[in-house]
């Protein structure tokens, strides 16, 4: 009984997890709405508000990859259920499993390779190019955090698919 009071608390946890970052990427997307109020009012009054496109841009990035594993648990991203609708039970079994392993590889891939450019800025103190002189592994962290969950989101739904023969992914309206 433990097992599955275990079982109960990750999921949980992971379902947490993914509203969480769904969440904060509405927020970057509200940055950026602010940010580009802001940058409009700025220009109105004559002032100057040095940086805004570039933190836009980071905002953007951010709001991008924290909306992934969010948006691939809603259904969101794009999927060939037609295919798969159409395939005999155990061959779309398969090749779903196939598709979120192979999404899983990349996807802890990309994670790496993520944190790995990021600590290179952060060890040879990148700074960014406008006039923001921003230090570029701070906007990068977000890529980073938004890889990694998304790689967690993919392998949870492997797992889920290998042990019970179906994803995490709530069904979306268009099928």
């Amino acid at each position: 009984m433990l097992r599955g009071k275990t079982v109960k608390v990750l999921r949980r946890g992971l379902d947490g997890l993914y509203l969480l970052s769904g969440i904060l990427a509405a927020c970057f997307l509200i940055a950026i709405l602010t940010l580009i109020v802001v940058q409009m009012v700025a220009r109105w009054t004559g002032e100057i508000f040095p940086g805004a496109p570039e933190y836009a841009g980071y905002s953007m990035a951010a709001a991008s990859f924290l909306a992934f594993a969010s948006a691939l648990n809603h259904g969101s991203h794009i999927r060939v259920s037609i295919l798969l609708n159409a395939l005999p039970a155990r061959a779309s079994l398969v090749l779903n499993t196939w598709c979120f392993a192979v999404g899983t590889v990349v996807g802890w891939y990309v994670a790496y390779y993520a944190w790995r450019f990021t600590f290179w800025s952060w060890k040879f103190n990148d700074i960014s190019q406008g006039q923001d002189a921003t230090m570029l592994w701070i906007p990068q962290s977000t890529m980073v955090l938004g890889s990694i969950i998304l790689a967690i989101a993919l392998t949870d739904n492997l797992i889920s698919l290998i042990f019970t023969g179906r994803d995490r992914i709530q069904a979306s309206s268009i099928e």
